[in-house]
């Protein structure tokens, strides 16, 4: 429906407020078509937001918009800063493990909406966590906040996390 819907907004052009519309649409859209209407990095920053789902997880389409996105933001190698993250939104949630261990602590606000992991993201999540280099801190030293600031990666947790986790 999202895909028909494309076609039927960008029938006379690409229009000038798309900005305005749903940003699940955005996701069939390419930051070519965008670019007229704005940056690319604007472009990536509305996708983040947007319910990736809509894609099939490692599907060409959304492996094609990460790599856009990275290409973009100008990422060299695999480590992500905040600001990036922050940009990248829910499109962190395709990175692999790699991204995940080269960027420490940077990831885990936005890896904390994912709705799953492959096993190799779990691996670098919890081996990112048990180092305690994160703004988080280790996890002996955490409170209800940043729980509650990480409880979409609860699950990640294995035991050795869990019962470093104060009471």
């Amino acid at each position: 429906q999202l895909s028909c819907l494309v076609k039927m907004v960008t029938l006379h052009g690409i229009p000038k407020d798309l900005d305005s519309y749903p940003k699940d649409l955005l996701l069939f859209l390419s930051p070519s078509d965008y670019a007229a209407t704005g940056s690319c990095r604007q472009y990536f920053a509305n996708i983040g937001k947007a319910n990736l789902d809509v894609l099939q997880r490692e599907s060409s389409q959304r492996e094609q918009l990460l790599m856009e996105a990275l290409a973009c933001l100008k990422i060299p190698g695999t480590q992500v800063n905040e600001e990036d993250a922050e940009i990248l939104g829910r499109l962190v949630c395709d990175l692999g493990g790699e991204y995940i261990r080269s960027s420490g602590g940077n990831l885990l606000k936005q890896l904390s909406q994912c709705d799953s992991f492959l096993p190799d993201q779990e691996e670098a999540i919890r081996s990112v966590i048990s180092s305690g280099n994160t703004t988080f801190g280790p996890p002996v030293a955490w409170s209800a906040f940043t729980l509650n600031e990480l409880s979409g990666l609860i699950p990640v947790f294995d035991h050795s996390i869990l019962q470093k986790i104060p009471k």
